[in-house]
């Protein structure tokens, strides 16, 4: 059994102690500053070990950690933790910059420890799937990825008003919130961004001035790429399609599927997984964080590739705030 210390219990947080412990194969321990929150997600799932300060925390040993805090605090904890030998999966995104990520991988690298980024959709059976048929080559090559997807925010998050949301600072609006998920899918599925321009704005959302729509266009190397997504809409959907010189893929989550079609008189081809809810996911991304661990297993999203995908990020904010058209995703 690894113990694992959960750092930062908001609803991420809070997700992230449950399905770690739905694993069984790890004992949990949570570091929350709020007191109140503190006490009732312990007294929730019984856990005995609970801390208000991280300091105190870290008095006690732990084989890895999950950092389930606002944005802007991940890689300056990840830094403590990764110089005390703890091995480390840092909650999306990776940050809200750059400052930092280098001396975390060098101190990662010279340490021999794990590190990923829960981008939790790599972790997805069904996505992974879609990714294995277009490696094998067998719909041909990807030229096209086109992201379209939405949800109604409020819903599923009401307090989104007094958490970090409101504040890009902290890794709030679609762009780093909602976006990114589907940034880091798509680079895993036909390679990294390498530039990019986007438009963005506040449309509806009651309470806050970040964007909650948001449109970009991408090139990865060859392939052409365009996002649209907005935090208001009825429908919680994703639909993720990649056109290929000898048919078309897509991955559709809520019909619990991946599907493709390669003639235009045929029609789509379904390829189902088990009903799945929110919690499952999540609890394969422990899963597979503990295979890591446990040496089985590479990270889902490392480091590098978390960082690719905050580039993405953050050239989509200039972009949006008007710095330029089009950009390498590199140059920060």
């Amino acid at each position: 059994m690894k113990r694992i210390l959960v750092i930062g219990t908001g609803s991420i947080g809070e997700r992230h102690t449950r399905c770690m412990l739905a694993t069984r194969r790890a004992t949990v321990g949570i570091c929350e500053l709020n007191p109140d929150i503190c006490r009732r997600v312990a007294a929730q799932y019984g856990l005995a070990e609970s801390f208000t300060s991280l300091d105190t925390a870290l008095e006690e040993p732990w084989d890895a950690a999950v950092i389930a805090t606002p944005a802007h605090t991940h890689v300056p904890i990840a830094r403590r933790l990764a110089g005390r030998g703890i091995h480390l999966l840092i909650e999306k995104p990776l940050s809200t910059s750059t400052d930092g990520i280098a001396e975390l991988t060098e101190t990662v690298e010279q340490g021999g420890l794990h590190a990923g980024v829960a981008y939790v959709y790599r972790a997805h059976p069904g996505l992974a799937a879609m990714r294995r048929a277009l490696q094998a080559g067998r719909f041909g090559e990807p030229v096209q990825v086109v992201v379209n997807c939405g949800q109604n925010f409020p819903f599923f998050r009401p307090a989104y008003r007094e958490i970090y949301y409101t504040d890009r600072a902290k890794g709030g609006g679609a762009i780093q919130d909602a976006l990114t998920h589907m940034v880091n899918a798509s680079e895993w599925l036909v390679g990294p961004v390498e530039r990019l321009t986007a438009d963005a704005d506040h449309m509806v959302l009651e309470g806050v001035t970040v964007e909650d729509t948001v449109h970009v266009l991408t090139r990865h190397g060859k392939v052409m790429g365009s996002f649209s997504l907005n935090q208001y809409q009825p429908p919680n959907e994703i639909l993720l399609t990649v056109n290929c010189t000898r048919g078309t893929v897509r991955f559709e989550p809520i019909g619990q599927r991946w599907r493709w079609q390669t003639d235009p008189d045929d029609t789509w081809h379904d390829e189902p997984w088990s009903p799945m809810e929110r919690d499952d996911l999540f609890t394969l991304q422990a899963g597979a964080f503990l295979d890591v661990l446990e040496e089985k297993a590479a990270p889902l999203c490392t480091l590098a590739e978390g960082l690719q995908t905050l580039r993405v990020n953050l050239a989509a904010l200039r972009a949006v705030d008007g710095e330029a058209i089009w950009l390498p995703v590199g140059n920060d």
